[in-house]
């Protein structure tokens, strides 16, 4: 017998007696949405512990805080917590001297520390920058103050600002004993001013770096068509380079700037405030307020009057840097 096998391709229809029932529309959409509600659960699971970590030490303080602002709220008071309305702010623009004085200082550390700052690590970017031998050790150099804790650092330039100390010693080696230095932290005069060299030449390499990535994201073939229209270093820099770090400079700008205004740290291991109020801060005078005097509704004031300069500070500076049509 001759067995007759089948050629054609088509494949065979399913037997509808054997064939498994096609899902239903809406068996299809309740398994959809058990699907999202399952994705929906394990984010918000993922996201509870940030959530609740921002709510603790973020959003319930900074609402408290403004609350307290306020109030007559004191650490340890026998009286009662009161509303006070405007009291607080009227006490920081009307009554209280070292306000002004911290305010002053504040500006006046920013006005400095943002320029030079910001122009330094600039300056450092570009000569990283070059393709030479060992400038990824040069880099590493100018970073390492960075890692270095602030208090530490604050702490070694304090020995170094004494009378006694390497600032002193080296400026008598250099002139020759013609002059003998001074003691810069406790000159009224020269405190705020030790501060900021202090301040520039820990930060800077931070932002050198910030400038840095910004320098490596402009395209080699800008320079190139630059330097074949007869282009110069300076006019390269000020027609490539300089338009090109738009992004990178404004972001450098605010942050310098918040970071200046927020000065603390370098105050309080330093000099506290002194002498006479030369170096104290709006930041070190609200927790001077709030802490040390035990005034956390004064202190809380302080801070809102500060929350709403850099505010304001800022959005200046986005209006300024804004992309123009």
């Amino acid at each position: 017998m001759t067995a007759t096998y089948r050629l054609d391709s088509t494949p065979a229809a399913p037997d509808p007696q054997t064939a498994p029932p096609a899902p239903a529309p809406r068996t299809r959409r309740r398994a959809a949405g058990r699907a999202r509600r399952a994705e929906a659960r394990a984010g918000l699971a993922m996201a509870a512990p940030a959530v609740l970590l921002l709510l603790a030490f973020l959003i319930v303080p900074v609402l408290l805080g403004f609350a307290l602002a306020f109030t007559n709220a004191r650490l340890i008071s026998p009286e009662p917590l009161r509303f006070v309305g405007l009291d607080n702010f009227v006490r920081a623009f009307t009554i209280d001297p070292a306000f002004f004085h911290s305010a002053i200082n504040t500006f006046a550390f920013a006005a400095v520390v943002v320029p030079v700052q910001a122009g330094l690590g600039l300056f450092l970017a570009l000569l990283v920058n070059q393709k030479i031998r060992g400038v990824t050790a040069y880099r590493i150099i100018f970073f390492i103050p960075v890692v270095t804790s602030i208090v530490v650092v604050s702490i070694l330039w304090k020995f170094m600002y004494q009378g006694n100390g390497l600032v002193n010693s080296f400026i008598n080696s250099i002139t020759f004993g013609a002059w003998q230095g001074t003691a810069w932290l406790n000159n009224p005069s020269t405190a705020l001013g030790a501060i900021i060299l202090l301040s520039i030449w820990q930060a800077v390499g931070f932002h050198m770096l910030i400038w840095l990535a910004g320098l490596q994201t402009i395209p080699e073939e800008l320079y190139e068509a630059a330097r074949m229209d007869g282009a110069g270093t300076w006019q390269q820099f000020r027609n490539v380079t300089w338009p090109c770090l738009r992004p990178t400079r404004i972001f450098v700008l605010i942050t310098i700037t918040i970071a200046a205004l927020g000065l603390f740290v370098q105050i309080d291991v330093m000099t506290q405030g002194g002498p006479v109020d030369s170096t104290t801060t709006l930041v070190y005078h609200a927790v001077q307020a709030g802490y040390s005097e035990q005034q956390i509704g004064y202190g809380s004031a302080l801070s809102l009057v500060f929350f709403v300069i850099v505010l304001l500070i800022a959005l200046v500076q986005r209006f300024l840097t804004r992309d123009k049509d």
